[in-house]
């Protein structure tokens, strides 16, 4: 179990591990051997996730999700297999627990008196130069 905040944890069965040939840093090694990871967690059929948060990761994830509701993260920053294994799920909770966090309802605020006077201030001196402006003369006149 993958312990995400107090109330969600995730069964490692409900991740999906593949492991691919990697670019970057690792000269020759990195031709032969598959050190890049990419880990997959099905959000949609997920019975881990409460819904609120599960839409929420859905929108956070934004590019990483597929079509049929999966989410992929790719990992290849690391030479070895293991490194980029524990980086990759390291996001993946990092992601969920920022979706797990409830959205403060915004208040709705009065502008105060002295913004107001500074934006009806800024507001006439913008008209002032507008209104200064004037048809161009051809240059031969």
């Amino acid at each position: 179990m993958i312990r995400i905040t107090d109330d969600i944890a995730i069964g490692e069965d409900e991740l999906t591990e593949e492991f691919i040939r990697s670019a970057g840093p690792g000269g020759q090694n990195v031709n032969k051997t598959s050190t890049a990871v990419q880990l997959r967690f099905n959000v949609r059929s997920s019975p881990s996730l409460p819904e609120d948060v599960r839409a929420r990761l859905m929108t956070l994830a934004g590019r990483k999700m597929t079509v049929e509701g999966e989410l992929v993260i790719v990992s290849r920053r690391f030479r070895s297999q293991s490194e980029n294994r524990r980086e990759a799920v390291e996001r993946l909770t990092e992601l969920i627990r920022a979706a797990s966090e409830r959205p403060r309802a915004r208040r709705k605020t009065r502008m105060t008196r002295a913004s107001k006077l500074r934006w009806l201030k800024t507001k006439r001196l913008r008209g002032a130069v507008k209104k200064t402006r004037g048809p161009v003369k051809p240059a031969g006149d």
